[in-house]
């Protein structure tokens, strides 16, 4: 078995869980009462479901997933929603007091108060899995629930199972749109967590899934739901070799083999081809070279930033349907020969692609046509560097008026906290601003100055963090 474990945490976490639990169902033949019928065939395969589905008897299958929230109205459209009967009560956690979109509050405060409890449900659904591969982390760093309590989830995480691979879809605050006034600050202190205790992060954005929603799928004004159908879409495919057989799989740990060059630089953007409407999909028949074209088209990724000011470091294209490895390589020689889409000179390969047979599903009723072959991209290219960039910009402005910071210093106070959380947010901003340079070395330089130079900066980075596990109070902050 490959079994995985999902972990969903705060609003955006739970709301993306939903659509992609109602596409697994879909896919696996499961109903919402999680019943299987005995007449079903799921994918040419008895046991594709474990992966994501534990069956308990009488064909009764439960995901492997914790959800989790500080406050429990969320919560409570699941256990009151089409799919009530689907999750074990025990796996949805909820608390009686919201995180107020403040980092220290889900991390010091409540987040402690509730993070044991969701330790031991992780604990009990890793003990039923045979084979446990990762956990999936899906979360939003943009308010206090998704940045705090997930990054106390995430370090307890790595120490209790500190071999399995974590593999996270992060909502990251977008250019233009923000939903709160202190997301600079939340997504700082986050991402200096992700960068620790993740393999693999998975960046999405509101604003870029937003575009792509209402120019593709001509919808007028795109609601959340039409946001997260979309994400589920490219999280499926991702995790569709681990449940199916296909001409090339892709394991969990093969995504940090093939894409992170460096431990610390794992933010991956994201692509998904075709996006396209049922209207239109009548009319279209879409190859393999003309959706992997699609799939490099900045249009296409979900999030805000051109690949073009950039350079790839890796990139790894899922295919699904009715794709063969011929096709698959005609394609790929022709991006490697378009000047727009540029490798670094260090990594002449660059490629890794999966084919998995089964065409994509999709919810009846949905936006997204049904298509015949469809590629998900997930590629590590220095142009990340403009997200965090723009998040830096934003915490500098604030922070250099400490505008708001005594918000996160008084929800710590009584603690004896606070001397400590002002550290870790000029700690935290320090190691972020320091991802950017090493972003933008890795694309410029050769090979052997590129690994010297990145290594020197993570042993620094990982001297300082040393430190100041040790003693909180002995970095020396100007």
């Amino acid at each position: 078995m490959r079994e995985c474990i999902s972990i969903h945490i705060g609003q955006a976490g739970i709301q993306v869980g939903n659509a992609c639990w109602e596409l697994y169902c879909l896919k696996h033949g499961i109903q919402p009462d999680g019943q299987m019928p005995s007449d079903k065939t799921v994918g040419g395969g008895d046991n594709a479901f474990n992966t994501f589905f534990s069956e308990i008897g009488a064909g009764k299958h439960v995901p492997r997933a914790v959800i989790v929230d500080l406050e429990p109205t969320v919560i409570d459209e699941v256990r009151t929603g089409t799919y009530r009967q689907l999750f074990h009560p025990e796996q949805l956690i909820s608390g009686k007091e919201d995180a107020a979109n403040n980092f220290a509050h889900g991390h010091y405060t409540i987040g402690e108060e509730i993070v044991d409890l969701c330790l031991d449900r992780i604990r009990k659904l890793a003990d039923n899995c045979t084979g446990l591969q990762g956990f999936l982390v899906f979360n939003a760093v943009g308010g206090g629930t998704g940045s705090g309590l997930g990054s106390l989830l995430l370090k307890r995480l790595s120490v209790d199972y500190g071999k399995k691979s974590k593999l996270g879809f992060t909502v990251y605050p977008s250019p233009q749109v923000s939903t709160s006034v202190v997301e600079p600050y939340n997504s700082v202190l986050s991402t200096h967590s992700l960068l620790e205790h993740t393999d693999v992060t998975v960046l999405l954005d509101n604003e870029a899934i937003y575009d792509i929603c209402s120019r593709s799928l001509d919808i007028e004004c795109p609601t959340y739901t039409n946001l997260n159908y979309l994400v589920s879409q490219v999280i499926s495919s991702l995790t569709a070799s681990l449940k199916f057989d296909g001409a090339l799989n892709v394991d969990v740990t093969e995504f940090q083999t093939n894409l992170v060059p460096y431990s610390r630089i794992h933010f991956m953007l994201s692509f998904y081809a075709p996006v396209i409407s049922t209207e239109k999909a009548n009319h279209e028949q879409l190859s393999v070279a003309e959706i992997t074209n699609s799939a490099f088209e900045p249009s296409s990724m979900l999030a805000k930033c051109d690949p073009r000011h950039g350079k790839y470091m890796a990139c790894c294209l899922m295919y699904r349907g009715d794709v063969v490895p011929k096709d698959v390589n005609a394609a790929v020689a022709t991006i490697k020969t378009k000047r727009t889409i540029q490798f670094v000179d260090w990594c002449p390969t660059g490629f890794k692609c999966g084919i998995n047979y089964l065409p994509p599903t999709v919810v009846p009723g949905g936006d997204l046509a049904k298509v015949q072959r469809a590629v998900c991209m997930i590629s590590n290219s220095t142009s990340v560097a403009k997200v965090f960039s723009c998040i830096d910009h934003k915490f500098d402005l604030m922070y250099a008026k400490q505008a708001f910071v005594h918000w996160y210093v008084g929800e710590v106070w009584r603690r004896r906290s606070s001397l400590r959380l002002v550290r870790i947010l000029r700690l935290s901003r320090r190691i972020t601003r320091r991802l950017v340079p090493s972003l933008l070395r890795a694309r410029r330089v050769t090979r052997a100055r590129s690994i010297r130079s990145c290594t020197f900066a993570g042993f620094r980075i990982i001297s300082v963090m040393m430190v100041f596990s040790l003693n909180p109070y002995s970095v020396v902050v100007s």
